[in-house]
């Protein structure tokens, strides 16, 4: 089977309808039979069209592959609770964002996000920083495609003390990586009680390569899914959580020229590990989070010197997977069941109080709060390649927010969830508006 990026340009609807149900039709009609749809980004919202990018999966005629629901399947909340003030944060994988687009330097915004509200949950993308991970204790981790499908509201979160962890270390051709993988599954096992019921060498290895689209986003491929599948399926029972340790082929420079850019160049790898855990979440329901395993001894014997903050932590780990451990050790639990759903101990789109995104950034978290009519704020400062203009969607009053940093960020978190207006504290305040409307006494039109 065979994990790919494909662009699409899809004309805009001439209706007033809903944009998610019109995009969801149109993205259907572009898959061919034996193809399922991982991943959807809008990368650029013209006057005409929408430029999207689809991460497809061609089960290639394998006929026990995983069959998941389309990720565009959408339940509308018919309730809002307000008992908590629940956020979700989004940096997306591989646009080039300011914050958060290097090697988990969203971490700190998390940290305070997470002050502004009950729960915050956020994404591996956040906080994920090779062997740093500061997940804030008030914070779920959970993977981009269920983050979606939460926003969606057919997924909920249950929380969990701890998960059983399988770790799939793809086989090398030099055994000191191999060594090094399980010397940081030991360590996890020994530091903070990671439970890991077995690691698994999977032998001949996935393929996974990573490329830029034509928008600039970081993507790529994955070859050998049905090897992955043999695994997961074959110790399904043991497991709550997947964690894949994986070579991703990038050509031969840019190791260095990662380093040397300054921060300025995409991440390379990022996007082809976010196509690679949609699929693996999305197939079988359990958080997931994969780390990139280095190519050679010349790769790793790089020495970057001091490097731009933003991806320090890439510069100091061999392995890489002590972040991923961490975050997939408490990640809730997904549940699927409508009726569960309901229950007060699972989180769902009814608990959403509000997304926070980088500006310009449309995929489905932001189409599926528009429809949810939960309020988005969308940070100015965060640039990334995107290039849409959110304030053209069709919110309602009051739910949509535009602010220059995550300062002013949480400034608005603070006063929603105050139910203050977040306009009521600026100046000049706008006008109270007044309607008049002209009644008629029925008894006057009598003989009229």
């Amino acid at each position: 089977m065979l994990l790919s990026e494909r662009e699409v340009i899809l004309p805009k609807s001439a209706g007033n309808g809903s944009i998610l149900w019109y995009l969801s039709q149109a993205v259907q009609r572009q898959l061919q039979d034996g193809e399922m749809l991982a991943r959807f980004v809008v990368t650029d919202s013209r006057s005409m069209d929408y430029q999207c990018e689809l991460g497809v999966v061609n089960r290639n005629g394998q006929s026990n592959a995983p069959t998941p629901e389309s990720i565009f399947r959408f339940v509308r909340r018919t309730a809002i609770n307000d008992d908590q003030f629940n956020v979700v944060l989004v940096v997306p994988t591989g646009v080039g964002c300011e914050i958060g687009g290097h090697a988990g330097d969203a971490g700190t915004v998390a940290a305070l996000l997470a002050h502004a509200c009950d729960t915050l949950i956020t994404h591996p993308n956040v906080v994920n920083a090779s062997d740093i991970n500061e997940l804030p204790a008030n914070a779920l981790y959970i993977e981009g495609s269920t983050l979606s499908r939460l926003l969606m509201g057919t997924v909920g979160l249950q929380r969990v003390r701890s998960n059983r962890v399988l770790v799939v270390i793809d086989e090398h051709q030099d055994q000191y990586f191999i060594d090094q993988a399980i010397n940081a599954v030991s360590a996890a096992r020994a530091c903070y009680g990671l439970r890991v019921p077995r690691v698994v060498r999977l032998s001949p290895p996935i393929k996974a390569w990573a490329r830029y689209t034509p928008s600039g986003r970081a993507a790529g491929a994955v070859e050998g899914l049905e090897r992955l599948q043999e695994v997961l399926d074959a110790y399904r029972h043991e497991y709550d959580a997947v964690a894949v340790v994986s070579v991703i082929d990038v050509p031969a420079s840019y190791h260095a020229d990662y380093f040397k850019s300054g921060g300025e160049m995409i991440n390379p790898w990022g996007g082809v590990e976010a196509m690679l855990t949609h699929w693996i979440s999305l197939a079988y329901d359990v958080p997931s989070a994969h780390s990139p395993m280095l190519e050679s001894r010349e790769v790793a014997d790089l020495t970057p010197g001091v490097v731009d903050s933003r991806i320090a932590a890439e510069a100091i780990s061999v392995t890489f997977m002590q972040c991923i451990l961490k975050g997939l050790q408490r990640s809730p639990r997904i549940v699927t069941d409508s009726d569960r759903m309901k229950q007060p101990n699972i989180l769902s789109a009814e608990d959403l109080s509000c997304l926070v995104i980088p500006d310009g950034c449309i995929g489905l978290p932001t189409l599926a709060a528009l429809e949810q009519g939960i309020p988005v704020i969308a940070v100015r400062e965060n640039r990334n390649v995107m290039k849409n203009d959110l304030s053209a969607l069709p919110w309602a009053a009051g739910q949509f927010y535009r602010v220059e940093n995550y300062w002013e960020a949480c400034g608005v978190l603070i006063a929603l969830r105050a139910g203050i207006a977040p306009e009521a504290v600026r100046r000049p305040i706008p006008a109270t508006t007044v309607d008049k409307k002209v009644c008629f006494d029925k008894a006057q039109l009598v003989g009229v």
